[in-house]
């Protein structure tokens, strides 16, 4: 038979007196995007950026009863972005139906970004340059020429 040991509780180490704290860096929870083909809505404007925050274990679980979603498991996607994406565009109010009407290429742009930012906590990707091999880290996310 195996045996297990509990271990002692975690102390934190002292701070000397009169120095402050190591602060914990700030939970980011929202994360811009720019759609690499955009989003056009009823009149024909094309909306390229947005914003998605981090999912919440409400926000995973909600849609699974949803009747869109028990008909066709693919809908669960269309469901789950809707509930995180909090911006397209002039767009504040997203919703399944805008989310269907995106473009194939942006969806698997939000699906993957939705992974990113959900599981591992930013939007950046190790890349290699196909020539010479460099390899860098990108921002999927997007964003414009000069930004960082």
């Amino acid at each position: 038979m195996r045996r297990v040991m509990a271990s002692a509780p975690v102390e934190e180490a002292p701070v000397p007196a009169g120095e402050p704290r190591a602060e914990r860096p700030k939970l980011r929870t929202e994360f811009a995007f720019e759609l690499p083909r955009g989003y056009v809505d009823d009149e024909g404007k094309v909306h390229h950026s947005g914003v998605m925050r981090l999912a919440t274990a409400r926000d995973e679980l909600i849609p699974l009863r949803d009747d869109r979603v028990r008909e066709n498991s693919a809908f669960l996607t269309v469901v789950l972005l809707a509930r995180v994406v909090t911006r397209i565009g002039d767009i504040t109010d997203v919703h399944a139906g805008i989310i269907e009407n995106l473009f194939a290429s942006d969806l698997a742009f939000l699906q993957d970004m939705y992974r990113r930012v959900n599981s591992e906590g930013h939007t950046r990707a190790g890349v290699a340059c196909p020539e010479c091999g460099h390899s860098f880290v990108v921002d999927v996310a997007g964003g414009r020429l000069g930004e960082s």
